[in-house]
């Protein structure tokens, strides 16, 4: 058995920003990892001679950031890369009409226009919902005053129709009707993204350096009492400490493998049933030459056809080397679960076919993630459920009998499903634990 001062389980953002600060109080801390590396959901892949995220991959928004100066602190290369919350324009995107074909300038201005209109319908919406009202509620009310004011017909009507719900399954994993319709109320951008050539792991490098981490130690248990501190068991030993710090993703608090006794009490427990995890998974496809449009960061076609397969992102340039990301999300996720790479990459070349004709070249490499076959996450990350509020992303983080804390993407209201959402969290948990403010500013400090 072996004795600490505070046990946070956990390796990734969350969890070594409590450690790095508490242990710069001069606490005895010990992080408990179930996987062989630092990280958690920020995984750099380095196979085959490429650098791939296959996790956490942007910044996004700069401005004010306290990861983008953590960065800065650890000396990481970034390259900008804006995405925009699954923006229509800002950006130069080539968009495909339901029958192949590239939009012209006028007809994409169109399209974005009632885009714009719909968002702007959208928010008194989202105000006058219902508490147990979906994503999909929300956004054909905001369609139909949109389309009334304008007198739309049936097909441009369609066509904003399906790119909300493309929006819902890229910014959260999650099919419309099941997403609260305050799902996307955090989706905001303060300033450039960017991304990271040499890879976002060095990140979790950085925070995790002179700490005491068990890599490979997977817990199974906490036990915890306001006289008696916490006990957790794990398959190499147990540890007790005063208090403990939890930064393991929902889908793990939520499984049967991972049992707090007593249960967590309201209002965690009651926050924790109303978030899941979602359904998302990246597809890196490298070729040996470019064939798409030149000059644009993002492709997307509307229509049917675009029901899996509808984005596609640029990322020669962050490597020198033709690349296209897209993503498998929501209910495309679900259904390619199974599916050998080799399937998902024909499903995908055909709808790249459709645009750019049969001839182009089949990719030379893939690389394609499964968050939700890993036994530590059990997705991507967390999504709002129908009933959820923004606030029950705070109440997650609600400090239990003096001795238990939980931190992680999903606890932070500001902007979840973030490294950023990590990082605060982390500081956050560690100010509970050390009942005194900790400037933000130590966690990556380099003295």
């Amino acid at each position: 058995m072996s004795e600490v001062d505070t046990i946070v389980i956990g390796a990734g953002v969350a969890g070594l920003t409590t450690a790095r600060l508490l242990t710069d109080a001069g606490r005895r801390v010990v992080v408990l990892e179930a996987r062989d590396r630092l990280g958690g959901r920020v995984w750099t892949d380095r196979s085959g001679g490429y650098v791939t995220d296959r996790g956490a991959s942007w910044i996004h928004g700069i401005t004010d950031s306290p990861v983008y100066a953590a960065v800065t602190a650890f000396g990481m290369p970034t390259t900008e890369f804006t995405v925009g919350g699954y923006q229509p324009d800002s950006r130069p995107i080539a968009h495909y009409s339901p029958a192949g074909h590239r939009l012209t300038d006028d007809e994409a201005a169109r399209y974005v226009a009632d885009i714009h209109a719909v968002d702007a319908a959208l928010t008194p919406a989202i105000e006058a919902s219902a508490p147990d009202a979906s994503y999909r509620d929300v956004t054909e009310a905001a369609l139909a005053d949109a389309s009334r004011a304008g007198a739309w017909e049936t097909d441009r009507v369609q066509r904003v129709r399906e790119y909300l719900e493309h929006r819902s399954e890229e910014q959260y994993g999650a099919w419309i009707d099941e997403l609260a319709a305050h799902g996307l109320d955090d989706d905001q951008v303060d300033g450039d993204e960017v991304v990271f050539p040499q890879g976002y792991d060095r990140l979790a490098s950085g925070l995790g350096e002179g700490l005491e981490v068990r890599l490979e130690h997977i817990v199974s248990g906490v036990d915890w009492s306001e006289d008696d501190g916490v006990t957790v068991t794990t398959d190499r030993g147990v540890f007790t400490a005063h208090d403990v710090v939890i930064t393991v993703p929902v889908g793990v608090l939520q499984s049967d493998a991972f049992v707090i006794d007593p249960p967590l009490p309201e209002p965690v427990a009651g926050a924790l049933g109303r978030l899941t995890m979602n359904a998302f998974e990246k597809v890196f496809l490298r070729f040996d030459e470019t064939f798409w449009d030149e000059g644009v960061y993002a492709i997307r076609q509307q229509g049917p056809e675009g029901a899996w397969w509808h984005s596609w992102y640029d990322l020669t340039a962050l490597h020198d080397s033709p690349a296209l990301l897209t993503f498998a999300a929501g209910p495309a996720a679900v259904a390619t679960r199974g599916w050998t790479d080799a399937e998902v990459v024909a499903s995908i070349m055909g709808q790249l076919r459709r645009l750019y004709g049969d001839d182009i070249p089949e990719p030379i490499a893939v690389q394609r993630t499964a968050w939700q076959d890993d036994p530590f996450a059990h997705g991507s990350y967390a999504y709002m459920t129908l009933g959820s509020t923004t606030d029950d992303h705070d109440a997650l983080a609600t400090p239990v009998g003096g001795v238990l804390h939980l931190a992680g993407e999903a606890t932070w209201t500001d902007d979840p499903a973030t490294v950023t959402a990590a990082l605060c969290s982390g500081h956050r948990a560690a100010q509970n634990v050390l009942g005194h403010e900790v400037p933000i500013e130590r966690v990556w400090a380099t003295e």
